[in-house]
């Protein structure tokens, strides 16, 4: 008796109506995909152009005589910093720094304000005690 109450439970739960998911539109999902990408590559590359001309200008002023130099390195570790990473102007910089040092000179000072959001890791936050009345 218990083997057709299992057989009954069974039926009963394959004649449910299921909803079936869509079909994704893969045309439209792939343009989407691709505008996307297009966005945030030309949003990096303006990022990059950007701090070429920055790193270019620091190294320039901390060495006149060297700006066809400065502008061969940048564009070298431009290149590289490409090939490591979806994200190169976070790399640059320090590539930069480390190729300038192979040719033995010092690394230019390239802190801006605008460019980096200042931290504020050594301030202590000051509390004052709350006074709490328990009745």
């Amino acid at each position: 008796m218990t083997s057709s109450f299992f057989a009954n439970f069974i039926d009963d739960q394959s004649s449910i109506n299921r909803h079936k998911p869509k079909k994704l539109n893969r045309m439209k999902t792939k343009q989407q995909s691709d505008a996307a990408t297009a966005v945030f590559l030309q949003t990096v590359s303006a990022a990059v152009t950007q701090l070429k001309q920055k790193l270019q200008q620091d190294y320039e002023q901390a060495y006149p005589g060297l700006g066809e130099i400065i502008r061969l390195v940048l564009d070298e570790e431009e290149t590289k910093a490409w090939e490591l990473s979806l994200f190169p102007h976070l790399l640059l910089p320090d590539l930069v720094e480390a190729h300038v040092a192979r040719l033995d000179l010092q690394p230019a000072e390239t802190k801006h304000d605008d460019v980096l959001v200042p931290h504020r890791f050594l301030e202590t936050p000051t509390y004052r005690p709350a006074l709490a009345l328990c009745g």
